[in-house]
């Protein structure tokens, strides 16, 4: 695909009514990469909160147990004092030293006991926060293999737009909601000239950042409701909800002059592109079959030498 021509020249069409997007950007939810990225968000969420939640409950145990703590030394040290305060001030002999030094025995127990139980809880309180952070790792792990899931199940790894199996979903509900609603709908296809000649010359790598260049571009000089894709090899297409045939100039004028550096040469990035307007009760290969009809039509154009 892709031969040898001319950019595509701007077309004498009325000016395209460009509809401000302020809704994120729609994803197919019937896709099984989708449903499995929203489980895991959603898991995720409620993980981060339950996690947050035994997190303060922790640290109010924590807090309440040093304050008991503080509260029941002083007090200990307090009825010490008592203890041993009277026995400074009399010098009768007697049971009265006995019993003191059973009391001050039973006290000092009393501390080491508690102080055993205040350690028991920190302990305890040690092991949850340090299972609180292996499941914290754990929930980052798992987002960051269902990201790399969803990206592998609808982009393309070259030019980061979706691939053409997720196009192809998305234009099938695409149609039944512009069938529904009475709204009209444009695919363009698109083509990269002189690929062919690029990866001959300068190697594949050339080719591809003259694909990721345009892609880019694409990607740049659609709206938030359009949807851009890599159709396969040289080949992309993007939907246009809400936009008639004769605005699609307005797309097509913001790609001229894309250019890309290659080896230190500054080259033109030349395109073919068809067009078609869904009508009534057409499928979804039957409006692309008539777009690439268009794009072939376009492309021999091109390569016809001009008459004299």
């Amino acid at each position: 695909m892709g031969e040898r021509g001319e950019p595509v020249s701007p077309f004498s069409f009325s000016q395209c009514r460009l509809v401000p997007i302020s809704e994120p950007l729609y994803l197919n939810a019937s896709l099984e990469a989708m449903d499995e990225q929203s489980s895991v968000v959603e898991f995720s969420s409620n993980q981060a909160k339950d996690n947050d939640l035994i997190t303060r409950h922790m640290d109010q145990r924590e807090w309440w147990l040093w304050s008991y703590a503080l509260t029941i030394t002083l007090l200990l040290l307090v009825a010490i004092a008592s203890f041993a305060f009277p026995a400074l001030l009399s010098n009768e002999d007697g049971f009265y030293p006995f019993f003191l030094n059973q009391a001050v025995r039973g006290l000092v127990g009393l501390v080491l006991i508690f102080n055993v139980y205040v350690i028991y809880h920190q302990l305890q309180i040690t092991r949850v926060r340090r299972q609180l952070t292996d499941q914290a790792s754990a929930v980052d792990k798992v987002e960051g293999l269902a990201l790399e899931v969803y990206r592998m199940a609808l982009l393309d790894p070259l030019t980061g737009l979706f691939n053409r199996r997720y196009v192809e979903h998305r234009l099938e509900d695409e149609i039944k909601s512009s069938q529904r609603h009475g709204r009209a709908l444009s695919v363009i296809l698109f083509d990269v000239d002189e690929i062919k000649r690029v990866n001959d010359r300068y190697g594949h790598g050339a080719g591809d950042a003259l694909l990721k260049a345009f892609a880019d571009r694409l990607s740049s000089a659609t709206r938030g409701s359009d949807a851009a894709a890599r159709y396969g090899g040289d080949g992309f297409l993007v939907m246009l909800p809400e936009c008639k045939p004769e605005n699609v100039r307005y797309v097509l004028k913001r790609l001229e002059g894309t250019r890309v550096e290659i080896e230190g040469r500054n080259l033109h990035i030349a395109f073919s592109a068809g067009w078609a307007e869904l009508i009534p009760d057409e499928s979804a290969k039957e409006l692309l079959a008539r777009a690439d009809a268009e794009l072939y039509a376009n492309k021999r154009a091109k390569s016809q030498p001009a008459s004299s």
